[in-house]
């Protein structure tokens, strides 16, 4: 009796399938190769491919893109849109004729909590045709101590290219709480400070542009691993960070500047409310960046700390805003959701009076909606509208009076 093929796949015999395709050493199901085929798609999809510059989105697409999703914060959009169109001219023209080689320009963007750095970064992953990573400055650790080490950006950047080496060194980095790595003080260590200066000097290297050995898995380096080498040179690095208190640093050098009989009309003209615009690279080095590090990021540039307008704006307008997702939520249980105008306004004042920035909002939101959350879906109701006196009874009664005097005490 002759011997039943089987698919070398999924193992099952051509009796038990429509179809079975026999190649040189093996063979395959029709519903095999129709999976394999459903794979190569999705990856051809998802897998950034390089585009001629006549379809590259263009600064102004970009910031229109942004502008979605983030509310203000203008000068950082612009200086966003313009870096990331710069890179991907640079990867399509990646040496001239006339020798004229363009240099990659790196971001460094300051901004006080909850203003938007993250979300920036976030939204314009979704946009990109490169591979995007966004990594935590916190965990990093100079080489040899309890934590990541710095080429553990590159890792997660690699797996954001689905293991492609290639279109990893054309991708770019987010690196968030840049400003943990500050140095402990003003003028150079004299002892380890190992998750400080240390992770500075070892970030030289990837800002530069040289060839580094990834651990392919991540985590920490050991000498029988395997590792990847990949070349930052065509790598865009985008930090950011909320730099706590370096206003202050910003005010002491504007004061030092105002001499002479314009003194008064000088300290005048200074937005004291908004000290972060006047921001300068001497001030990161004064609050601990090294100047090496602070001479690869040359695009300097501030969010705005977000006023009343911005944050009620936040609650509604974004293509993703707070209150548009609640509502999908309800939407999906078959229940209309509205909010007064009052609870949103209420909503605003208080993430003011507590000084939380938009983060605030998602939260104080969350404290108003979880005991419906919790009740409608079994009661059956049509529509649900959330008043002021609902509201300001769930706030008062979640004890946000300790949550305040923990943000006046930062």
């Amino acid at each position: 009796m002759a011997k039943l093929r089987k698919c070398s796949f999924c193992g099952r015999s051509e009796n038990e399938v429509g179809l079975l395709i026999t190649g040189l050493e093996g063979c395959i199901c029709e519903e095999c190769a129709e999976q394999a085929h459903n794979i190569v798609v999705e990856n051809q999809v998802h897998r950034p491919q390089p585009t001629a510059l006549s379809n590259l989105p263009k600064p102004k697409d970009i910031k229109d893109y942004l502008d979605k999703y983030v509310i203000g914060q203008e000068s950082a959009k612009i200086a966003l849109s313009v870096a990331v169109y710069n890179h991907y001219k640079r990867l399509n023209h990646p040496g001239a004729e006339d020798d004229v080689e363009i240099e990659k320009s790196n971001i460094i963007m300051v901004g006080s909590t909850g203003t938007g750095k993250t979300l920036l970064a976030r939204t314009i992953a979704k946009m990109l045709l490169v591979p995007f990573a966004i990594v935590d400055a916190t965990v990093l650790t100079e080489a040899g101590y309890v934590g990541e080490d710095v080429e553990s950006l590159l890792a997660r950047l690699l797996q954001a290219a689905d293991g492609d080496v290639a279109q990893a060194e054309r991708g770019i980095v987010f690196i968030d709480e840049i400003d943990k790595i500050a140095r402990k003080g003003d003028n150079p260590s004299i002892t380890r400070d190992v998750s400080g200066e240390g992770v500075q000097q070892g970030l030289l290297k990837l800002l530069e542009g040289s060839i580094v050995n990834v651990p392919p898995q991540g985590g920490r380096k050991h000498p029988e691993q395997q590792f990847i080498q990949v070349n930052t040179r065509n790598i865009l690095f985008i930090c950011g960070g909320a730099f706590d208190g370096i206003e202050k640093r910003i005010a002491q050098r504007l004061n030092t500047h105002v001499v002479g009989f314009d003194a008064a009309r000088n300290v005048a003209k200074i937005d004291k409310s908004n000290m972060m615009q006047y921001i300068a690279p001497m001030d990161l080095k004064s609050f601990g960046l090294i100047p090496e590090i602070i001479g690869r990021l040359p695009i300097l540039t501030h969010l705005e700390p977000l006023d009343r307008h911005a944050l009620r704006s936040i609650l509604t307008e974004p293509k993703n805003s707070i209150v548009k997702q609640y509502i999908k939520m309800f939407e999906i249980d078959g229940v209309e959701l509205t909010f007064e105008d009052e609870v949103l306004d209420y909503v605003v004042d208080k993430a003011i009076e507590f000084n939380l920035g938009a983060r605030g909002l998602r939260s104080l939101i969350e404290t108003i909606m979880m005991e419906p959350m919790f009740e409608v879906p079994s009661t059956g109701v049509k529509q649900y509208v959330v008043t002021l006196d609902f509201a300001r009874k769930k706030v008062e009664s979640a004890n946000m009076a300790v949550l305040k005097e923990s943000t006046e005490d930062k």
